[in-house]
């Protein structure tokens, strides 16, 4: 039975590959290879693998280089709009951080001109009052001459009367002429007082008036600073909380750790206040306390501004080659930046240095804590330039990028983490956008 079947497969295969005999030929001999059946039809059979596996895998190649041109065009194009987006921001900021100076010196020139107001109105207070209490006594001044006149009015009556009734004789005895010469000058002098008096009342009424008019014309440009006061604090203050919110903290939790850490007397944040001597505030007093606690608040915010990372490591032009999330099935804790070995790296917030060594995968690694439970990340640097201990501002230089530890070329992989849990370093970037 098999050999039938082997018989009839043979008959098949010659009817394609028909046996074939190949003769080698020498100078003394002759020699043939026997090519069966079977044999040609594995020669092609592996001819025919081979020539579709290299198909396949030219194929492959050609497919894999298309799409990593159209990679690395995409890429390309990524990189210039990352970076025009990067200048654009740059600008923004730049401009932002001018507007916010120029507020913050307005702001100061205004509490200035408060101040000064303030102390001209207390001037002008003083002086209505001390018109009050002059313009009182000239009045009680002015009675005590009425009523000497009129008593000496009934005294010149008297005798008068006397005089006209009695006869010469007997006034003689009683008062002589030098007497009612006497009295007649008194009298004079009396009623020309009385007339210097009226006339002062008259200009210490004027004075008031005018010094009420003035107080007026102060009150109202005192109002009118205040506005201008209250809506810059509104301007400066709001993109700062915007700012904190943007990069999900609290501004009560973040306040809260700046007065404890700033607490002490005589510091920045030593409380301010309008006082009035035990009395009730005044409007104004009110609203220049509203303001001063204003100022007290945007000064916090920026001590606060100062130990968050809003700042972005890297000045230098450099790609965004790799965001913070999942990268090949792992979790990819950072953002990368890429550029030139020794690119200057830059502190993005006060802190203190807690690592500036090696650390197995991280290469190369700096390690800052910051307030509020932040803690930055530096890796694969080149070179470090801080010590463990050492106290950094933001802007500070404090290594170079390289390329230590696992990594696949030189770049700075750039970690944010809030209570030990990393997030995503860019929030922080892109919070402050509009207001550094």
């Amino acid at each position: 039975m098999r050999t039938r079947l082997a018989i009839k497969i043979h008959a098949l295969l010659e009817r394609y590959f028909p046996e074939r005999r190949l003769f080698l030929r020498s100078d003394t001999d002759t020699r043939f290879i026997r090519l069966r059946p079977s044999t040609q039809l594995l020669a092609f059979a592996g001819s025919s693998f081979i020539v579709a596996w290299a198909i396949v895998a030219t194929a492959i190649l050609l497919m894999d280089s298309i799409g990593s041109g159209n990679f690395r065009e995409q890429a390309k194009r990524d990189q210039e709009t990352y970076q025009l987006r990067l200048n654009e921001i740059s600008n923004q900021r730049d401009a932002r951080s001018s507007e916010a100076l120029a507020a913050q010196g307005r702001f100061n020139a205004a509490l200035d001109q408060i101040s000064k107001m303030q102390s001209q109105l207390l001037a002008s207070e003083t002086r209505r009052r001390e018109l009050e209490t002059g313009i009182e006594v000239i009045q009680a001044t002015l009675r005590r001459t009425m009523k000497q006149r009129d008593a000496a009015r009934l005294n010149i009556a008297a005798l008068e009367a006397t005089e006209n009734g009695a006869g010469v004789s007997s006034l003689n005895g009683n008062l002589d002429a030098t007497g009612v010469q006497t009295l007649a000058l008194a009298l004079a002098e009396t009623a020309q007082e009385r007339d210097d008096i009226f006339a002062r009342a008259q200009n210490a009424v004027q004075q008031a008036e005018d010094m009420e008019l003035e107080l007026k014309l102060l009150e109202a440009q005192n109002d009118q600073i205040f506005s201008q006061l209250e809506d810059a604090m509104t301007v400066s203050v709001e993109p700062l909380e915007k700012m904190f919110q943007a990069a999900g903290l609290s501004t009560k939790s973040l306040l809260e750790e700046v007065r404890r850490g700033y607490n002490g007397q005589g510091g920045p944040l030593l409380p301010i206040s309008v006082s009035t001597s035990g009395g009730e505030l005044t409007p104004d007093a009110k609203r220049a306390n509203a303001l001063l606690n204003g100022l007290d608040r945007l000064n916090m915010y920026r001590i606060a501004a100062e130990t968050v990372p809003f700042a972005n490591p890297v000045k230098s032009a450099v790609r965004f080659t790799s965001g913070f999330g999942m990268r090949w099935g792992r979790m990819h804790k950072g953002a990368d930046f890429a550029g030139p070995t020794g690119t200057n790296i830059y502190s993005t917030a006060d802190g203190v240095v807690a690592h500036a060594g090696w650390l197995s995968g991280y290469g190369r690694l700096i390690k800052i804590k910051h307030a509020n439970g932040i803690e930055t990340r530096y890796a694969h640097l080149a070179k470090i330039r801080v010590n463990v201990g050492q106290r950094v501002s933001r802007g500070d230089h404090i290594g170079d990028m390289g390329n230590s530890g696992r990594s696949t070329g030189t770049h700075l992989h750039y970690e944010v983490r809030v209570n030990g849990t990393a997030v995503n370093p860019m929030k922080f970037i892109k919070a402050a956008r509009d207001v550094f």
